[in-house]
Parts: structure tokens; C-alpha cells; sequence
């Protein structure tokens, strides 16, 4: 029976890895970060993600992270927003903002567009080269 080991990407002490993605001690200290955000929340809830990091003093990487999981609700928090992974513009709800995940999707068409016109490069070019291939046998 073997033990499956890994270092906390957190604090990165050797911990057994189970259920948890980071180790004992980093899983609790995520818990009371976690608490302190709900309970500042209770009591202003009107506060922004900045006036929340401010008041914790937990990283909004974190607050978001809560939020994204669905242990931190923004429902009803009409104030409550965090940032793009991809430019930081402040959005309530995915990962990205409208204009990013535009760029994305336009991005990989151009990209698969790209790739088809390569292809068929490749192809017309294997085409011209056989045909003058032939004319050179058919003259001898």
C-alpha cells in the first residue's frame, strides 16, 4: 500500500494527499479565512471584494475563490464583484468578462481558420510538385 505524498502548494510542507488539496494546517487556516469573510459579510452587507480583503485581511484570490466555489454568495450582495482572470475588469458571475471571452472564441477561430488554410496549403503544394513530377517522366 503506498501513500500518495505532495508538497502544499500553499506553504509547502510534505502532507498526505486525500481529499484535500493543501495540507492540514493550510485547510484550517483556509476555514477561518473563510469565516471571518462570512461573518464581516453579515454585518456590512453592502461591502465590495476591496472593503472585504481590507477588513479580513484575506487576498481576494481567495475571496474569489470562495465565491466561485458557492461558499460565498454575491446574490444578494449587489456591491460584491471580483476580477477577470484575464484583464482584472471587476464581473459577478464566470471567469472572464463579456469582451475577454469574445476575444477568446474569436482567438481559436482564427487560430482553426489558420490551421485549415496550412493544411490546404500543404495539400496544393503536394499536388504541384507531383504534377511536375509526371511532366518530367512523360517527356522521357
Amino acid at each position: 500500500m503506498s501513500m500518495n505524498v505532495a508538497n502544499c502548494p500553499r506553504c509547502g510542507k510534505i502532507f498526505v494527499k486525500g481529499f484535500m488539496d493543501v495540507c492540514p494546517n493550510c485547510k484550517k487556516e483556509i476555514e477561518q479565512q473563510y469565516e471571518k469573510c462570512l461573518k464581516y459579510l453579515r454585518d456590512n452587507r453592502g461591502a465590495t471584494v476591496q472593503e472585504l480583503t481590507e477588513a479580513t485581511e484575506v487576498s481576494i484570490k481567495q475571496i474569489t475563490k470562495f465565491i466561485r466555489e458557492g461558499r460565498i454568495s454575491i446574490m444578494n450582495a449587489p456591491n460584491m464583484s471580483f476580477p477577470c482572470e484575464v484583464c482584472g475588469t471587476l464581473i459577478r458571475e464566470n471567469t472572464m468578462c463579456d469582451p475577454c471571452r469574445t476575444k477568446l472564441v474569436k482567438d481559436v477561430r482564427n487560430n482553426a481558420e489558420d490551421q485549415r488554410r496550412s493544411e490546404e496549403l500543404k495539400k496544393q503544394e503536394g499536388k504541384v510538385s507531383f504534377n511536375i513530377q509526371e511532366r518530367l517522366r512523360d517527356r522521357h
